[in-house]
């Protein structure tokens, strides 16, 4: 398997257990679960470099990544490898309208991060996240993959704020 393939591929084993539970952060149940070894992950954009002498790989230009049940967009994901190659995703950072997908739910926001270490997600700049039962808007939301627990926050004076409907 070329360099740039494991890249890709590591990138993205990284990147689609985030974007499920980004996008099922409003409410208690998640949309997805990691791909299996054969499962397929496709991504698309205009462009992709690969800069090992900066151990990053960055895919540009309507990036879409699919697999089963998950869908991010953004205008731009670079992930960050260490020096032991691309199988250690130290981070992934999807920036310029991005928004997560599944069959439940959707996330939109400016900017999102993941840190594998913590397993935190953080979604900031005018986030929404939406679902049948309601929708909920603050400029940034932190997701800790490892607790479940999604925190929304407002900065500079805001408010969060949460519309809910009954089922």
């Amino acid at each position: 398997m070329s360099r740039a393939r494991v890249i890709i591929l590591a990138l993205l084993l990284a990147l689609t257990p985030v974007a499920a539970q980004a996008a099922g952060a409003a409410t208690a149940k998640s949309a997805g679960t990691p791909p299996a070894a054969t499962e397929k992950v496709v991504v698309t954009g205009d462009h992709f470099v690969v800069d090992d002498a900066r151990h990053q790989a960055t895919f540009s230009g309507n990036v879409v990544v699919e697999e089963t049940g998950i869908t991010l967009k953004a205008n731009q994901v670079v992930g960050l490898y260490g020096a032991s190659g691309p199988s250690s995703i130290s981070s992934f950072e999807a920036t310029g309208n991005v928004v997560l997908i599944t069959p439940d739910q959707q996330a939109t926001g400016d900017k999102a991060v993941f840190d594998p270490k913590t397993r935190l997600l953080t979604l900031t700049g005018n986030v929404v996240v939406t679902s049948k039962s309601g929708q909920v808007q603050s400029t940034r939301l932190v997701v800790d993959l490892r607790t479940k627990k999604s925190t929304f926050s407002a900065g500079g004076g805001g408010r969060v704020t949460g519309v809910f409907t009954s089922e």
